[in-house]
């Protein structure tokens, strides 16, 4: 591995750690050269599923379009980057699952509101206002009724148990 500061391709790995439910490889790498310290991520790398567009167009999957889009409903909430990765990890194993060579693109956006709501209902809310395109005020009183309701029920549950 490449070192990110001095481009030696001398590097000791410190720590590896299974990461995002055993389907990441974390590890923590050191450069032999500067001693800098660096992490590093290893997945395996699988086909995945071209997303089909609202106007019949074909896309391949982008994880960047993904993370970045997540990135910007957690924007200044507390959501830890590991927990992002987890989601992203979660969504990608999901959409793997389907055994489906191409998936509408609805399908990505619906399982990121999943992922949202277990994470940070603020940011959950800012991601359907987007991804639903909230014409007014009453559609988020709406949403967050719904959220509200279904939290209530989960609490319901929870207690019966």
């Amino acid at each position: 591995m490449r070192c990110p500061f001095c481009g030696t391709l001398d590097t000791k790995v410190l720590d590896s750690r299974l990461v995002s439910e055993s389907a990441q490889v974390r590890r923590r790498r050191s450069c032999i050269q500067c001693h800098e310290r660096f992490t590093t991520f290893e997945v395996a790398e699988l086909q995945m599923p071209k997303l089909i567009k609202s106007d019949g167009s074909r896309e391949a999957f982008d994880e960047d379009k993904l993370r970045n889009g997540i990135l910007k409903a957690i924007e200044k909430r507390p959501v830890s980057s590991e927990a992002v990765e987890t989601a992203i990890a979660s969504i990608k194993e999901k959409m793997q699952a389907t055994g489906e060579r191409e998936l509408p693109s609805r399908w990505t956006g619906e399982a990121v509101m999943v992922e949202l709501q277990g994470l940070d209902q603020v940011a959950y809310v800012r991601f359907a206002s987007v991804y639903r395109s909230f014409k007014d005020i009453s559609e988020f009183r709406d949403e967050i009724d719904r959220l509200e309701s279904t939290k209530t029920e989960d609490t319901i549950l929870k207690e019966d148990k």
